[in-house]
């Protein structure tokens, strides 16, 4: 399979955008983590493969977002780059009306990650901090019950993502919040440390 740098070179080909690219290193340090709490060790446990899932699973969005064309394009790109069936087939059912099941745990882990990490991001940057280090569980739930807020994301492949998972939503909020807070900075955010250094200059 090609390594992280082939796959990094392959998301900044396709998207330009700040952004989503922030949100594919969002989902990679979900997927990093999930590796680890959901695959079966030693037999589907590999950190890396779960982690370039969640930096490749939208790397065609940019250029084709319709749904004719996301992720089906990406998937015929990834085929020929050298990306194993399993790998590909995770991402489709990342999209719940390519009709692809969700029949591996890396799959579902994707698909219960992926709207929940940019929400919490969403969560984090309007807090002063703009940080997830003092970002509650409390808070999330009641931001997801406000529909005006973060209206792109979709609360319904949320909800859905943790029933397959079979995970309590407070746990697995936390989970990836937790999961998330390495990689703050690169994911646009601050730490609380940061924060503290920058407001006593």
């Amino acid at each position: 399979m090609p390594d992280r740098n082939d796959a990094w070179e392959l998301l900044c080909e396709y998207t330009q955008g700040d952004s989503l690219r922030k949100h594919a290193l969002a989902v990679e340090a979900a997927m990093r983590a999930c590796a680890k709490r959901y695959g079966s060790p030693g037999v589907d446990d590999n950190e890396d493969e779960w982690g370039l899932v969640g930096l490749l699973h939208d790397f065609d969005y940019e250029k084709f977002p319709s749904a004719e064309q996301h992720p089906f394009t990406g998937a015929n790109i990834l085929c020929g780059r050298g990306y194993s069936e399993r790998f590909i087939r995770a991402i489709m059912g990342h999209a719940t009306y390519t009709g692809v099941p969700r029949d591996t745990a890396m799959a579902r882990a994707l698909f219960a990650t992926d709207e929940l990490c940019g929400f919490l991001v969403a969560c984090a940057l309007v807090r002063p901090s703009k940080s997830l280090d003092d970002l509650e569980v409390s808070s999330v739930k009641k931001k997801l019950k406000d529909k005006a807020f973060a209206r792109s994301v979709n609360r319904d492949d949320i909800r859905q993502g943790m029933e397959e998972l079979e995970v309590e939503p407070d746990e697995h909020i936390r989970f990836v919040i937790d999961a998330l807070r390495p990689v703050q900075k690169q994911i646009g955010l601050n730490t609380l440390v940061a924060c503290e250094n920058s407001s006593s200059v």
